[in-house]
C-alpha cells in the first residue's frame, strides 16, 4: 500500500522537506577544494541541529550494521552512501554528492545534489548535467493518472542516448514517515506499468547514473557503493508531491 497524506501530513512534510533542502543548500557552500568529507558531515549535525529536526541517516540500520554518518558523501566512483572520512579531502576535479534526509516533527524530507569542486573536465560536467535532467525528466511524469513505470521510463529514455550506466540495484522510493516507503522507483522501465499515481503520495525520485558501466559493488565498510570499473557517477534527487495538476517539488530551501 502507498500512503496518501492528509492535509495536516503534507503542512508538516514540507517543512521537513524545506529544511533538508536548506541544509543541503549550505553544505553545498561547505563542500570546497581542501576540505574532508567528515567536515561536511558534521556541518550537517550542526546545520540539524540548528533546525530542531534528526538525521534519518545516523545509525540507520541495514542488516546488522548501522550507518555512522548524518549525511552520504559520496566522491567520484562513489555512487551512494559514501561515510565521511577525515582522510578524504576533496580537490579539483572531484565531484561529490551529498544525500540529506532529515526527521522533523515526525516525518523526512530527503534530496541529494552532486557538486563540482573546482576545474571539473568537461565529460564528468555533462554526466552531472544529464542526471539533473533526467531528475527533471522523471518528476514531469508524477502525474495523477500515470504510473510509476512513467517515471522510470522517462528516465531511462533521457540517459540512454547519452550511453551512460543507470543503476539498477538502488532505486527512488516513497518518503513520509519512514525514509523509505512504497513504491520503488527504478531509474529504468516501461511506461504504463507499476503503481497507479494519486494525488497526496510524496516521492524520493534520485537517479544515480554512472559514466561507464552501470556494474557496482559495495566496499569493505559494508555501506559505499562503488562502480565496477571506477569512473564517477552522480546522483541528484528531489522529494516530489503528487498533486491535482503538476507535481510539486517539496525540497526547496527556505531564505536564510
Amino acid at each position: 500500500m502507498i500512503p496518501v497524506k492528509s492535509d495536516r501530513d503534507l503542512r508538516i512534510m514540507r517543512q521537513a522537506c524545506a529544511i533538508a533542502a536548506t541544509v543541503l543548500d549550505k553544505l553545498c557552500r561547505v563542500a570546497q577544494e581542501g576540505v574532508s568529507t567528515w567536515d561536511i558531515d558534521q556541518a550537517a549535525k550542526e546545520f540539524m541541529a540548528e533546525y530542531s529536526c534528526r538525521s534519518a541517516s545516523y545509525h540507520y540500520r541495514w542488516g546488522k550494521l548501522r550507518y555512522p554518518g548524518y549525511i552520504c558523501v559520496s566522491v567520484n566512483d562513489q555512487v551512494i552512501h559514501g561515510i565521511g572520512s577525515r582522510d578524504r579531502i576533496l580537490k579539483s576535479g572531484d565531484i561529490v554528492s551529498m544525500d540529506v534526509s532529515v526527521i522533523y516533527q515526525g516525518f523526512v524530507g530527503d534530496n541529494t545534489r552532486t557538486v563540482l569542486i573546482g576545474d571539473v573536465g568537461a565529460d564528468v560536467k555533462k554526466l552531472v548535467e544529464v542526471t539533473d535532467g533526467a531528475l527533471r525528466e522523471g518528476i514531469s511524469h508524477a502525474l495523477p493518472g500515470n504510473r510509476v513505470g512513467d517515471i522510470s521510463a522517462s528516465i531511462e529514455a533521457y540517459v540512454r542516448p547519452h550511453g551512460y550506466g543507470i543503476v539498477e540495484e538502488f532505486t527512488g522510493h516513497g518518503v513520509g514517515r519512514n525514509m523509505h516507503e512504497e513504491p520503488q522507483i527504478p531509474n529504468y522501465g516501461r511506461y504504463g506499468t507499476g503503481p497507479l499515481l494519486k494525488p497526496g503520495m510524496t516521492l524520493a525520485i534520485e537517479p544515480m547514473i554512472t559514466m561507464g558501466s552501470r556494474e557496482i559493488y559495495v566496499g569493505d565498510d559494508g555501506w559505499t557503493v562503488y562502480t565496477a570499473d571506477h569512473k564517477p557517477s552522480c546522483h541528484i534527487e528531489h522529494t516530489v508531491l503528487v498533486t491535482d495538476a503538476e507535481p510539486e517539488i517539496l525540497t526547496l530551501p527556505m531564505d536564510y
